[in-house]
């Protein structure tokens, strides 16, 4: 239980609130028996919740109400305000909803509400078994949603990694950094998938897809039967070719075990190279720049990131990670690595005794492409994440569906991205028919500094700015023949979160209000 003295606002459970003091359509903060709580009110109607996200304890206060939904600040997590519920991922645990009452003109906030389990499916069409090929984020995801829906038929969900699924995000962040324990980073507990009777195999590959005969075989020979399939392989690291490259201090970073070998190597070192001036690659800068090693990035680019982020952006971000000292060697690659140095392309030596790639992922598609679906980048589905075979879906990383918002086929490499599309592909299984409409969404942290980004340009012809980059106060819109395609933002979460909604309900006009056009060139 928090402690009662550092609550703030009204207290609901002993003063109680007006309901003329909470406007329309908006929150309220106060606290209850000792607990933060937020009042919501639509209407007539006065909902209360707990006032801190599931997902990593952001303040919901300081989010947005849409009418519908209460929405976190910092990750883009949706609840709903009526029972808790946590509606979009990245959260995937309800929060607490409290029963409201009327005495004397005035609303109190008592205890709990109580909670039910979703009525069980019952559906003669529903499927009897389902298998999950993935335990990322859209396998974890899709798995947990199927139960919560009240499918009682069987769930298995195969992942290549020995570990439950885990908060893949925080390996190059804070877990990498040093700043949070092991202990957070699995996602739910071997008891968790127990009690819900979802069976996991895991250090396991499927090698191949019956689709005939609905069957996936595993690599030890084992056979599983499905009646609904998801593939949810997600993405693999590209490897380069380099001489040197599989020196024992070489390391790439996709899973648990990798951010767990970087770890180990840094016991030992006090000099780095990262190859890649991607997210992955500076983020892994940042975290190993926690760690007081010294930190070199080569990357054949000549801005960071500008590719994603434009090049204000793009300075932006290498200006700040040279402010923590790193040193960028760009318009470079390297052309060899040995014990105890990298040598670049132009003939220069880096001393290091750790070397990290972070050069991008390519999707995992081999095995849909075997199993006969269609395949155009990645797998193709439909609004519905449903593939080219019958009785087979597609979600995460691998997935490339028509985007509501744009009208263009895109395929995105993010964890919250691929959580919500889990949902949806689970509930689509379901035979809820479930369009996947959303908004893609990402973070990205550098030292102190969140990068916050919704939609998705792989191009644009204009870059608007609101506030300052170098301030760190600022959003930012990629924009392509006067639409707004994406929004970044830094120290801005209302301004996110009003863009995404924006881009929702595919109002052009909030957005140009929000970050409004200027002549300014590319």
């Amino acid at each position: 239980m928090s402690d009662a003295s550092e609550m703030t606002g009204p207290d609901f459970g002993r003063e109680g609130i007006a309901p003329a003091d909470i406007p329309d359509d908006d929150m309220v903060l106060g606290h209850a028996n000792g607990e933060p709580v937020l009042l919501v009110r639509r209407g007539a109607e006065v909902s209360a919740i707990a006032a801190t996200c599931s997902h990593y304890g952001g303040p919901l206060a300081e989010g947005v109400f849409d009418g519908q939904l209460v929405r976190c600040p910092w990750h883009h997590a949706c609840f709903d305000p009526r029972t808790g519920e946590a509606a979009r991922p990245p959260a995937l645990d309800a929060i607490t909803a409290y029963e409201v009452e009327q005495r004397d003109g005035r609303l109190f906030v008592g205890g709990p509400r109580p909670t039910s389990a979703a009525a069980a499916v019952t559906d003669a069409s529903a499927p009897e078994s389902v298998v999950i090929i993935g335990a990322g984020a859209a396998g974890n995801a899709a798995a947990e949603t199927l139960r919560r829906e009240g499918y009682t038929g069987t769930v298995t969900m195969v992942g290549a990694d020995d570990s439950v699924p885990y908060d893949r995000p925080n390996l190059s962040k804070d877990y990498l950094a040093g700043t949070a324990p092991e202990d957070w980073i699995p996602l739910r507990s071997n008891e968790f998938y127990a009690e819900r009777q979802i069976a996991l195999i895991l250090g396991r590959r499927v090698t191949r897809i019956d689709t005939p005969r609905h069957l996936v075989i595993l690599d030890d020979g084992r056979e599983l039967q499905y009646d609904a399939l998801l593939l949810a392989t997600g993405a693999d690291p590209v490897r380069l070719d380099t001489p040197g490259g599989d020196l024992p201090h070489v390391h790439y970073l996709r899973t648990l075990s990798d951010s767990r070998a970087i770890i180990e190597t840094t016991v030992d070192v006090t000099q780095a190279v990262v190859v890649g001036a991607s997210f992955i690659g500076l983020e892994v800068a940042a975290s190993l720049r926690a760690r007081n090693i010294e930190v070199h990035v080569v990357a054949p680019e000549s801005l960071p990131m500008e590719r994603v982020l434009g090049p204000q952006l793009g300075t932006f971000v290498r200006a700040l990670h040279e402010e923590h000292g790193v040193v960028f060697h760009l318009e470079r690659t390297v052309a060899r690595i040995d014990e105890q140095a990298v040598t670049l392309d132009d003939g220069s030596r880096l001393d290091t005794g750790l070397v990290v790639f972070g050069v991008g992922v390519r999707p995992s598609i081999a095995l849909a492409e075997e199993a006969g679906v269609a395949i155009d980048r990645g797998v193709v589905v439909d609004e519905y994440l449903a593939t080219s075979q019958p009785g087979i879906w597609a979600a995460g990383d691998i997935a490339r569906w028509p985007d509501a918002y744009t009208g263009d086929r895109i395929r995105v490499e993010h964890w919250v991205v691929a959580e919500r599309q889990g949902q949806a592909a689970a509930r689509n299984i379901l035979g809820r028919r479930e369009q996947f409409d959303l908004i893609p969404f990402f973070w990205s942290q550098h030292y102190d500094v969140p990068i916050n980004y919704v939609g998705h340009a792989e191009h644009w012809d204009h870059i608007d700015i609101a506030g300052s980059i170098e301030d760190r106060d600022c959003v930012v819109a990629f924009r392509e023949g006067g639409r707004t395609l994406a929004v970044a933002s830094i120290y801005r979460d209302v301004d996110s979160l009003q863009a995404e909604l924006a881009m929702e309900r595919n109002d052009e006009a909030a957005l140009q209000a929000l970050i409004p056009p200027t002549i300014q060139a590319r």
